[in-house]
């Protein structure tokens, strides 16, 4: 074999190895996209779960800083990723005072 055909080999095995990203790398490629886009800083990756075409992180940034900080607004975002790490789509799907944890408690039963 050619040392071009084998490098060739080699380098689309490493394209298809690419496309298998890990967990963490995916929530870190979501919040910089969705920083990136938004302007706003220190995303934090709240959720992350596999979709037919890619994964959906949910992003949660501090959209406006109060003072005490518990009043600060957070917005809640779903970030559509690619299996490569590209964003396909994002959207705010909720909106609240950093005080407010009743969303994230556990319901009795």
């Amino acid at each position: 074999m050619s040392p071009n055909k084998k490098q060739g080999r080699e380098n689309n095995l490493i394209n298809i190895l690419k496309l298998t990203m890990e967990p963490k790398e995916i929530i870190e490629s979501a919040k910089k996209q969705l920083a990136d886009l938004t302007g706003f800083k220190e995303p934090a990756g709240i959720g992350l779960k596999k979709e037919k075409e890619g994964w959906v992180a949910t992003i949660e940034i501090i959209e406006k800083k109060s003072i005490p900080e518990g009043m600060d607004i957070i917005g809640t975002y779903e970030v559509q990723i690619d299996a490569k790490g590209d964003l396909l789509s994002y959207e705010k799907i909720a909106m609240r005072k950093k005080m407010d944890t009743g969303a994230f408690e556990k319901k009795e039963e």
